[in-house]
């Protein structure tokens, strides 16, 4: 996983900027499907198409797979309850 995906344009130095709309992860065994695509961008990998998945989606699917329900709460610095994904849920369609 990048912090971001790239531009689907060539900038003026031949090189291309970073691009925060459309970017992709690779996940590899402990409990994933083998050779699974999920998602899709549009024909220029510039937008989001089918499936999107935000990063807090990334995380409740990285805590299940460790075991740990994403809903479980800890206590931020002032003693607030709050949930280890941030309500992300687990994509269970890339689950083995």
């Amino acid at each position: 996983m990048s912090d971001f995906g790239r531009t689907p344009k060539i900038n003026k130095s031949a090189g291309r900027d970073h691009w925060t709309y459309c970017y992709s992860v690779m996940f590899s065994g402990a409990g994933i499907k083998g050779v699974t695509v999920f998602g899709a961008s549009d024909d220029r990998a510039a937008y989001v198409k089918e499936y999107p998945v935000s990063t807090v989606g990334i995380c409740a699917t990285i805590y299940r797979l460790l075991g740990i329900d994403p809903k479980t709460r800890v206590k931020d610095r002032i003693g607030r309850p709050i949930e280890i994904a941030h309500g992300g849920h687990p994509i269970d369609e890339i689950l083995a």
